[in-house]
């Protein structure tokens, strides 16, 4: 490998300076940056802040109850949006005073001689929400059931208590450090959801920022900018600069969406009265008054530490980025060679499927991966330096032997510098290659010059 002998620092800080201030200073990228974390939030509280000022929207809604059945008098509870009045007029009276607009709807509980009633209408002349209809079924199922009951002579409040019974089950994994053996609570759900959060997050961010610079190869190609610039670098400097400024770029960008984020979470909690962990925290402390609420708390508190306790933060966030980098730098490698020996992004769909197949096909097994994270699948997949980046990422959190990380992350290294090397001679071609198609054939070739 020649090139790395004669690379020259200067002029890649000098590409990657080009390329990190020509990015940043689009209003494409600042308009993503701030735009995103604002709808982020809006996702987040939006609804919440909706659903819990809703009657603030409406006026409150009156319903007018005929039941013939007389079981469900005084069992619908009014609602800080709906309110029920019991009436026993007749039917066809109280819907005539629907339609003048008297009361906003009419719920029809019909009599049954044999069976207990479990059908019922409701007329209005406007739509009612889903959240009424929802709340008188619900207030029927229960009256009904417990009639049900007490005709086959079972106290409802049995059936009640015996139907809430919870089930614990503490899963404790056996693990040895230092040669001593340690048992730890462990918590399968949560395991696999981080896992699966940091997999997903590597994934998009490889497929964004490796497209970016897909794309800013074919524009200089395309702008026959590239002549000018291969004059003064050799195309692996041009190429290591380009991969690394947008690394730039996105971690600029990833760093921004977490403060931004961050900000407008605590911004919102304040304005919308929304109490966070810490103010929460507070309250709680503030409004012990007995031994027992003490007891609850601390019972809580130490949940929340087992939890903590269970899962090695550091090792993942570390896992996290060291995967983060070298994933994006192999795939951005790849990338940039597609870059190079296409005119346009539509010729680039031949190769740029085949590059992405290993991503895509980490993100399919990943059930499989976090089920068995122990498994000779799991285990391959997270050696593959093509999948290790999505693989990994989803077994660390259920813990992994360290000596495995380290080959793994050997391996990304490097078949990333392979790739690299590979990708320059691409280049070196491909760049100056126009108004022909390129195949995997010719790609071959370029590879031997």
């Amino acid at each position: 490998m020649k090139t790395l002998k004669h690379l020259k620092p200067m002029k890649i800080s000098i590409i990657i300076q080009r390329e990190y201030l020509t990015r940043v200073k689009k209003k494409s990228f600042l308009i993503i940056t701030f735009l995103t974390p604002i709808l982020f939030a809006a996702l987040m509280f939006l609804p919440a802040i909706l659903m819990v000022n809703s009657e603030k929207f409406e006026e409150k809604k009156v319903i007018a109850v005929c039941d013939e059945s007389g079981m469900f008098k005084g069992k619908f509870e009014d609602t800080d949006a709906n309110s029920f009045l019991y009436l026993d007029q007749d039917f066809n009276e109280v819907k005539n005073l629907v339609k003048e607009g008297v009361y906003d709807g009419v719920l029809y509980i019909p009599a049954t001689e044999l069976n207990i009633p479990t059908n019922a209408e409701i007329y209005s002349k406007i739509p009612l929400p889903i959240t009424l209809t929802s709340h008188i079924k619900s207030s029927m199922k229960q009256v009904i059931e417990h009639q049900k009951l007490l005709a086959f002579g079972i106290d409802p409040d049995i059936v009640r208590s015996a139907m809430s019974t919870a089930i614990t089950l503490q899963t404790v994994r056996m693990d040895e450090v230092n040669g001593e053996e340690v048992e730890k609570k462990s918590f399968g759900e949560l395991e696999m959801m981080l896992g699966l959060f940091l997999a997903v997050i590597i994934y998009f961010a490889i497929f964004l920022f490796g497209g970016q610079v897909m794309r800013g190869v074919i524009e200089e190609k395309t702008n026959r900018i590239i002549e000018v610039i291969i004059c003064s670098v050799k195309p692996f400097e041009l190429m290591m600069g380009k991969i690394v400024g947008i690394a730039l770029v996105g971690l600029t960008q990833f760093v921004l969406w977490v403060v931004l984020s961050f900000g407008i979470y605590t911004i919102a909690t304040m304005a919308t009265g929304t109490p966070d962990l810490l103010s929460s925290g507070t309250v709680m402390t503030e409004q012990i008054s007995d031994v027992q609420q003490i007891t609850q708390d601390n019972e809580m508190i130490k949940d929340v530490m087992d939890v903590v306790n269970s899962i090695n933060f550091s090792a993942i966030l570390w896992s996290f980025l060291l995967y983060f980098i070298g994933g994006y730098l192999l795939y951005a490698a790849m990338f940039a060679a597609t870059g190079s020996a296409c005119d346009n992004e539509t010729d680039s769909q031949q190769f740029t499927l085949p590059i992405s197949a290993p991503m895509i096909l980490s993100i399919i097994f990943a059930t499989t991966i976090a089920n068995a994270p122990n498994s000779s699948l799991s285990i391959w997949l997270s050696m593959i330096p093509f999948t290790s980046p999505i693989a990994m990422m989803l077994r660390i959190p259920y813990g992994v032997p360290y000596w495995q990380i380290g080959v793994s992350l050997a391996i990304l290294v490097l078949t990333f510098i392979l790739f690299t090397w590979f990708a320059a001679k691409i280049y070196r071609t491909g760049i100056l290659m126009y108004g022909k198609k390129t195949s995997w054939k010719e790609i071959f070739k370029w590879l031997k010059y």
